[in-house]
């Protein structure tokens, strides 16, 4: 319950914020709120009927049986909780690197990347067999590294809203952004991610914490002025490619 109402408390504060101070004034249909919200709706219910185990569950249960790195290390537990937090995210990080270099993947990935706008929902545009694949890596980190309860609650919740934050169109000022980039990645660094220059595309895969593309030479500026920036994937994107059904079906198919 907590999780929904900071989703939806995020979710409606970038969207207003979009309204007032949007990076790019275009016009966002409502058929994309219902059908990118259509399309996590469809991905959860996959995830709830096909799995026997999710994020929250697979820390109760390390936690219990006492599985995984950090029960094995004497760490203070403040030390823990902050050491879980940036390996998950960096398992995050290695994970969105895998989508774009693993073809099998990107074909599920490459959904995310086809919209031609950018906007908060975006962060909602996965599909439903990615949302499934990336719960397993996360179940499976998550007991590997032994991560308590309250550490996965706390990510789970980062990551979501990072997510929304990072994909929302709207324009900070370049000294904040500049700020802020220090410590979070903001909608213009991610908004390079999305760009449809391939060298570009496959950058800047942090979604939370931006230090990984830093660490791993995989940072990049824009090579255009912010304005400029051409959003989306040569070859997806049409009209009948935003459906839910086309949706669905895209990596099954060869281009839009």
């Amino acid at each position: 319950m907590w999780r929904l109402l900071v989703f939806i408390g995020m979710l409606m504060t970038l969207t207003l914020l979009e309204a007032v101070r949007p990076w790019r004034v275009v016009s966002m249909p409502a058929q994309r709120w219902y059908r990118h919200l259509g399309l996590q709706v469809f991905a959860l219910l996959l995830v709830k009927l096909t799995l026997p185990i999710t994020a929250l569950a697979a820390a109760a249960f390390a936690q219990t049986h006492q599985l995984g790195l950090f029960p094995l290390i004497a760490l203070p537990n403040w030390l823990a909780f902050i050491l879980a937090l940036i390996l998950l995210d960096l398992s995050i990080y290695g994970q969105h690197v895998l989508t774009h270099r693993w073809p099998l993947l990107w074909r599920l990935h490459r959904l995310h990347h086809s919209d031609r706008s950018f906007d908060v929902t975006t962060a909602l545009r996965f599909h439903p067999l990615e949302i499934m694949l990336s719960m397993l890596w996360k179940v499976a980190v998550i007991l590997a590294l032994g991560a308590s309860l309250q550490v996965v609650f706390v990510f789970e919740l980062l990551l979501s809203s990072a997510a929304l934050f990072n994909h929302a169109n709207i324009k900070l000022a370049p000294r904040l952004d500049y700020w802020l980039r220090k410590l979070l990645v903001t909608p213009d660094m991610h908004r390079v991610h999305h760009s449809k220059i391939p060298l570009e595309t496959n950058s800047n895969y942090g979604f939370f914490l931006p230090w990984w593309d830093w660490l791993f030479a995989t940072y990049r500026q824009s090579s255009v002025d912010g304005d400029q920036l051409s959003i989306g994937l040569e070859g997806f994107g049409e009209a009948g490619d935003n459906t839910l059904k086309g949706m669905l079906s895209q990596p099954f198919r060869r281009s839009g």
